[in-house]
């Protein structure tokens, strides 16, 4: 493993690791630490969870890691497509509930999804009004190949103060979930969803990001290396005081970091 400590301007920990399944596993490692240190001093600890190809590691080895109090740990949900029924193979619900709540020791405190079933507005509103009651403590988050942030594409919205917004999903984004196997099409794929808002994820005491894959490469250079810019909405992790970056070595091709 490679980890370089930037300064300067901004502070970000980035972590190279070998393959995919050794970032999960250090990533994990962090998150676990700090859910067991936000544990033994809190009652409740709240927690946003990201979906897709990035995260599969992260989360199986966070679900098996001993010594963590899930029943008093409560989560926020990232995004999710509007109008995809929860049996849909790219549900986000579903990929949450099958790859991580259902495989835990034991039932989480609680755990706010995103239904992107109903009427949006009116979710977002029922999703803000719970993530405004409480402190994040900790976020796992992906970048996209267009460098999005949750479903945030470019040019991101760095100002809104609203925690959820409904947006629209650029080709580049729609072209990724039909490129991982979610659809069978590019047509298939929703053209919008409900997504925290970058401010909102921003406000998380800690952020570990976790991205595997060459095809991400070009983004994780912008994110890290380039200026804090809406064009790469990732770029925004430059600026947060705890942010943990894990990726296996095709991701970080492209940094000139030494």
């Amino acid at each position: 493993m490679v980890e370089t400590k930037m300064e300067g301007r901004f502070s970000m920990q980035v972590n190279i690791l070998a393959t995919p399944d050794d970032l999960g596993k250090s990533a994990a490692e962090s998150a676990a630490s700090i859910l067991r240190e936000r544990l033994s001093g809190q009652r409740r600890v709240h927690l946003i969870l990201a979906t897709g190809a990035s995260q599969f590691a992260t989360l199986k080895h966070l679900a098996a890691y001993p010594g963590i109090e899930w029943g008093r740990v409560a989560c926020f949900h990232l995004d999710e497509y509007l109008g995809l029924a929860e049996s849909h193979p790219a549900s986000f619900r579903k990929y949450l509930r099958e790859r991580f709540v259902e495989v835990l020791p034991e039932p989480l405190a609680s755990f706010e999804y995103i239904d992107g079933e109903g009427d949006p507005n009116a979710e977002c509103q029922r999703l803000a009004s719970a993530i405004q009651q409480v402190e994040i403590d900790l976020a796992l988050i992906g970048i996209g190949e267009n460098g999005h942030l949750a479903f945030n594409d470019p040019p991101a919205d760095f100002s809104t103060e609203s925690p959820y917004l409904v947006v629209d999903l650029d080709e580049a984004c729609r072209q990724q979930q039909q490129g991982e196997g979610w659809f069978p099409t590019l047509e298939a794929v929703p053209t919008h969803a409900i997504s925290m808002s970058v401010k909102q994820i921003l406000k998380s005491d800690s952020i570990i990001c976790s991205v595997p894959d060459e095809r991400k490469a070009t983004a994780v250079q912008r994110a890290v290396e380039g200026e804090v810019n809406p064009d790469c909405p990732a770029s925004i992790l430059q600026t947060h005081p705890s942010m943990q970056l894990y990726l296996d070595e095709a991701a970080a091709s492209k940094l000139t970091l030494s």
